[in-house]
């Protein structure tokens, strides 16, 4: 959440990742950091430690959810 509000300060488009173990941090976070619209995906917990091949196929699956979050829609 820290890094996605960062960027979006900076002007940049911005998405947080959050895995689902953490989804209510990232409420208090994001309304903290006075951005509590922040768009987010959420992520299944664990996502470290999956492997490569698990991450890919998680890229993919979350790629036009983030794509289209990214773009504003």
């Amino acid at each position: 959440m820290r890094d996605g509000i960062a960027l979006a300060r900076r002007g940049r488009p911005a998405v947080a990742f959050v895995t689902s173990e953490f989804w209510s941090q990232g409420d208090f976070v994001a309304q903290a950091g006075g951005m509590p619209d922040l768009p987010r995906l959420r992520l299944p917990h664990p996502v470290a430690g999956s492997g490569e091949a698990a991450l890919r196929a998680l890229a993919e699956q979350v790629r036009d959810e983030l794509l289209s979050r990214l773009a504003g829609t």
